[in-house]
């Protein structure tokens, strides 16, 4: 996920500026089945502070343990951790350990990757065994190609045969919230939790500011009369919760000049069906592909009261509705969760 890099990237920048080495661990490959999968990441510091996670706890130790000697020597490896005895997940990963050096270069231009919401690609270079060392490291391709080793020392070598793991990171999913009421505080502030790139869109007569919406992106004070919506691609979710009917049909026939993937709107099902009447008598060729966008009430049935079980059933339904799930206890699931 772009997110926990972003995050890696920020806490080595912190610890460089502190004079602390860093080392990276990836997971790069699987060998059956774990609670995390290849990609996923942990900056370990000197000082063995660490930020992001491989696992769901239980691997971490061992690892910060067995990266001593990277942050000695300088020179990468692969480790493996065989959770088929220790954790019941049945799998062994493959996990290479690098140093992990920010350049001031990189780091602008992955700043604006995030900023132009880029996609990248990261390549990890090693082979498959336990504590071995060699020529591994990992390098991030650019939108534009170019391309930059998590190492200074690293270079791939064509002349030698090794793994592959490649992984692209898409931007992060955006949510777009149109209400500057408690509940919206309360969605944005859980969203923001999951890495998602929140705007907020409040009235015009009573504009918010950023620090109201704790983890937003932006927060503008708008109108549906006057609002100029951009960058509603598929990778954006919308909610409208604006508690006036007329608001949130006003904005409703605004956005049905664009396709987005989901809408999601506060209220009961009447008002729903209120919603669908009256926007074909002011968008008479609305699309079928649009109305089948729209999820009024939001949410998922889970029996959400609060505002906070309230954003947690509308994220969870944008997250069945972008992965092409149907919601059920998993419990009744036969086989592998993910395949």
């Amino acid at each position: 996920m772009i997110h926990e890099l972003k995050e890696i990237i920020g806490q080595a920048v912190i610890n460089q500026q502190k004079g602390l080495k860093n080392v990276l661990a990836s997971v790069v490959h699987l060998d059956g089945s774990s609670y995390r999968k290849p990609g996923v990441r942990m900056l370990i510091g000197e000082d063995l502070s660490t930020i992001g996670a491989v696992s769901g706890g239980c691997v971490e130790k061992e690892i910060i343990h067995r990266a001593s000697s990277v942050f000695a020597d300088g020179k990468p490896k692969i480790i493996t951790y065989d959770g088929r005895y220790r954790l019941g997940c049945e799998g062994i990963l493959y996990i290479l350990i690098e140093p992990f050096f920010i350049e001031n270069t990189f780091l602008k231009r992955f700043s604006e990757v995030i900023q132009q919401r880029e996609t990248l690609k990261i390549d990890s270079f090693f082979q498959k065994d336990d504590e071995i060392f060699g020529n591994f490291g990992s390098q991030i391709t650019f939108s534009n190609h170019e391309t930059v080793a998590f190492s200074q020392d690293f270079s791939v070598d064509e002349t030698t045969e090794l793994n592959l793991f490649s992984q692209v990171l898409v931007p992060a999913f955006k949510l777009l919230i149109i209400g500057g009421e408690h509940d919206a505080v309360k969605l944005c502030k859980i969203a923001s939790n999951l890495g998602w790139e929140i705007d907020v869109i409040t009235s015009a007569k009573d504009p918010k500011q950023l620090a109201d919406f704790p983890g937003a992106n932006s927060v503008i004070g708008e109108s549906p009369e006057t609002i100029q919506f951009t960058d509603l691609n598929e990778n954006t979710a919308i909610v409208i919760m604006n508690h006036s009917y007329v608001q949130d049909l006003k904005y409703l026939v605004k956005l049905a000049n664009f396709q987005p993937t989901y809408i999601g709107i506060l209220g009961a099902p009447k008002k729903g069906e209120r919603l669908f009447n009256e926007l074909f008598e002011f968008v008479p060729e609305v699309s079928v592909a649009f109305l089948n966008c729209i999820y009024t009430p939001a949410g998922l049935h889970i029996g959400a009261q609060t505002p906070e079980e309230i954003a947690i059933s509308i994220i969870a339904e944008i997250l069945a509705i972008f992965r092409e799930k149907e919601p059920f206890s998993l419990r009744n699931l036969k086989g592998k969760i993910h395949h």
